[in-house]
């Protein structure tokens, strides 16, 4: 599990424009603030995924998404053993580098303890896509992290995923259609 002095780390690495990956309830994250354009740019590049997919925002509670989400009330749900995502209309704020080819943004509150650790010490929801290059399985554990994205990323928040078994469901709260399943 990581310390404070871990977390208060991730946060400076953070606010200096650095890319941390960490645990979250089912698979390891890459992150960093979501307004500093060259530290997604990095991201995107490290995943070799297309800027066009649109990235996923954690937070710790509502009031850190407010400039990037169009929230009406407190209907995000989400859960350590059942993680859910969802897309929700952006505000007129959010880059094309976070919303993607898409009308709306990608959040999740988070549950898991580290994660939600780092939005609060950082003061921000965080870019939070899975520690995968683009097409292959995402890190579970410490030691397939760290062997894919260690020499990659600024720095390595220590702990571990889950309870969940993967990555996020995804749903478009409006329609409460699932985009991806798990």
């Amino acid at each position: 599990m990581a310390s404070a002095q871990n977390i208060r780390h991730a946060s400076r690495v953070l606010h200096d424009g650095g890319v941390i990956a960490y645990p979250t309830e089912g698979v390891f994250g890459l992150g960093c603030l979501p307004d500093d354009y060259s530290a997604v740019n990095r991201i995107l590049k490290m995943k070799s995924r297309s800027v066009a997919l649109g990235l996923i925002l954690i937070a710790a509670n509502t009031d850190q998404l407010s400039a990037w989400a169009r929230l009406s009330d407190n209907s995000l749900k989400s859960s350590m053993e059942k993680p859910v995502t969802w897309i929700v209309p952006a505000t007129d704020a959010v880059p094309d580098w976070i919303r993607g080819d898409h009308s709306g943004v990608a959040v999740r509150l988070t549950a898991h303890p580290v994660a939600s650790a780092l939005c609060e010490a950082s003061g921000s929801c965080l870019v939070s896509t899975s520690a995968n290059l683009s097409g292959h399985e995402p890190a579970q554990n410490m030691f397939v992290l760290r062997r894919q994205f260690g020499a990659l990323v600024d720095y390595v928040v220590p702990g571990q995923c889950g309870p969940a078994a993967g990555a996020s469901e995804i749903r478009d709260l409006r329609t409460g259609q699932i985009v991806r399943s798990v």
